[in-house]
């Protein structure tokens, strides 16, 4: 069956270019022009991807507000902003809320359709992972890999796609310091140091929610990141 993508988009007919491009590669597209009209949808029903804009008619963070509505109900679905904000406090807001990527309206169809098709590769690849890599057990934290979930002290930590591959990445070699570009390789998508910065920092307050002391994951000054297990901790 073909991957079925929902693009909510207020502006017609740039959804329809849009919805034409993603038809002519073999994706089922759904299109809706509201948060409410989107809402209703994905009640009773989930894409595998949603492409959201933040601006909706009337709703000036309509898609903000729809982003915060699709985590809270489906946690692991990929969720890209594509829109005309380029601000950088709008891209933070975006990835704070657990989008995947933020891309703006100037991109290009072929530059779209690449993100697109590296998002859905990093899914495939996490339900088929190489079974000695499945599961990774760091103390209280408990990552598996075929499941997609994560747990801390037993308890789920609801995670994206690309915070799973970063935490994934950090966590299968305690006290290796990861660049940003290898923390961006691991989860195979294209991001800046602001971006990497942001899914860091979400990664730690998810953790934190749970666990007020969580201090595993550490930055190292001028490099990265690195995860220090609890028991390795000075």
């Amino acid at each position: 069956m073909p991957r079925h993508i929902t693009i909510v988009e207020d502006e017609d007919a740039i959804a329809q270019n849009y919805c034409d491009a993603l038809r002519r590669h073999g994706y089922k597209v759904s299109h809706y022009r509201s948060r409410p009209e989107a809402s209703e949808a994905f009640a009773s029903r989930l894409p595998d991807l949603a492409i959201i804009d933040v601006g909706l008619g009337d709703e000036i963070e309509g898609g903000f507000d729809l982003c915060r509505e699709l985590r809270t109900q489906a946690p692991e679905l990929p969720i890209i902003f594509l829109t005309a904000r380029d601000s950088e406090f709008d891209v933070v807001s975006g990835l704070r809320l657990g989008a995947d990527d933020y891309l703006t309206k100037d991109i290009s169809q072929v530059h779209m359709l690449a993100r697109i098709t590296a998002l859905f590769r990093r899914m495939d690849a996490m339900q088929r992972p190489a079974r000695a890599e499945a599961e990774v057990k760091r103390g209280p934290l408990t990552l598996n890999m075929d499941r997609m979930n994560a747990h801390w002290n037993e308890q789920l930590v609801d995670l994206t796609i690309t915070e799973l591959w970063i935490l994934h990445s950090l966590a299968q070699h305690p006290g290796h310091v990861k660049n940003r570009q290898q923390l961006m390789d691991s989860a195979n998508v294209v991001l800046d140091d602001n971006t990497i910065t942001s899914h860091i920092k979400r990664l730690r307050k998810k953790f934190k929610e749970i666990d007020k002391s969580f201090d595993c994951i550490q930055t190292a000054y001028g490099m990265g990141y690195r995860w220090v297990s609890e028991g390795s901790k000075s």
